[in-house]
């Protein structure tokens, strides 16, 4: 069983603190402004918006040291809707995985709305979330806990992938954002 941190509260922390506890895990929430709330998980999942991981890295970078920590982060313009704020050669999870030497980054859940997490679904089929890392150990720990929530997971690959899940979830950002797609819908994956 693991012991999951979620930093952030909004839909997606949410979303997945409902998927740790149904797979039989626990979980922590703690809201991004409470600094002082110290995290005890062996995972952590950085359910915040990318702007606001600096400030939560130079707070907790500390805490974080060993632990592994899942980036669901999209680094999106949302004011032009126009590309991603990391250079083309890297990623925001690269960024998080520069800033935490000590501890092993992988990216999840950032291709994933929050309502195909709740509801299992993506049009008809099992909602998949896709996992790059460069730790197989770190991958098939998130992949159980997914895995015991009834979803699927795909290892995507290494840490590099991450900047390709990014441009992906960007794509499907700016489709929902101009009402091409539901919110609570998005790409499924099947084998």
């Amino acid at each position: 069983m693991a012991h999951v941190s979620i930093i952030g509260t909004g839909n997606m922390g949410r979303a997945i603190a409902g998927l740790v506890t149904k797979g039989g895990n626990t979980v922590e929430t703690i809201n991004s402004s409470q600094s002082g709330t110290p995290v005890t998980g062996d995972v952590v999942v950085l359910a915040v918006p990318y702007g606001s991981v600096q400030d939560i890295l130079t707070q907790r970078g500390d805490q974080l040291a060993g632990k592994i920590i899942v980036d669901i982060t999209n680094p999106v313009d949302f004011t032009t809707f126009d590309g991603l704020t990391v250079p083309a050669d890297s990623s925001a999870a690269a960024v998080i995985a520069d800033a935490l030497p000590q501890s092993t980054v992988v990216k999840a859940f950032n291709t994933n709305f929050g309502g195909t997490l709740v509801g299992g679904t993506v049009g008809g089929e099992t909602t998949t979330v896709l996992i790059a890392g460069d730790d197989a150990d770190a991958k098939a720990l998130l992949a159980g806990i997914v895995g015991a929530a009834g979803l699927k997971a795909i290892d995507a690959g290494g840490l590099q992938r991450a900047r390709e899940l990014e441009a992906l979830a960007f794509l499907q950002i700016t489709l929902a954002a101009g009402e091409k797609i539901s919110w609570t819908g998005g790409f499924a994956v099947t084998h």
